[in-house]
């Protein structure tokens, strides 16, 4: 006897993750407002998750690229970024005090700096930087 998979229920918080895409696919001028609010429309009332992705397929990244290039996703990024350096600032100031501290002649937090700056450089060209997304939690968004 053959089964078929259950189709997974949709949440709230997916329907508007969808609808803030279509949203900025609008914005860029992917879709027009006629398409844009019929999209807008059935991604409201979907009750599937299946029934979303079928509204976003057609756009470039599955209009993730258009969403990730709105004014706000850009602030978040900006912020986080700022917080990652003043995170980095900070650690460079106590593990510049330990070296002095320690009297050693080789200048060792070069060693951790240059691995936190380097993450700090990923973060500024990618823009992917999240808390949630170090020591192996890598969540797909």
């Amino acid at each position: 006897m053959e089964t078929t998979p259950a189709r997974l229920r949709t949440s709230d918080t997916e329907r508007e993750q969808v609808a803030e895409i279509l949203r900025a696919a609008m914005a860029e001028g992917r879709l027009d407002m006629v398409e844009g609010e019929e999209r807008l429309a059935s991604a409201y009332a979907a009750k599937h998750r299946d029934e979303l992705t079928s509204l976003t397929a057609d756009l470039p990244g599955g209009g993730r690229h258009a969403l990730a290039r709105t004014p706000q996703a850009r602030a978040t990024t900006r912020r986080w970024l700022w917080r990652h350096a003043s995170f980095i600032m900070i650690l460079a100031g106590v593990l510049t005090g330990l070296w002095i501290i320690s009297g050693s002649g080789f200048f060792w937090p070069a060693i951790p700096l240059m691995f936190l700056v380097m993450g700090l450089v990923k973060h500024a060209a990618y823009g992917r930087w999240r808390p949630e997304y170090t020591f192996g939690h890598h969540h797909r968004r």
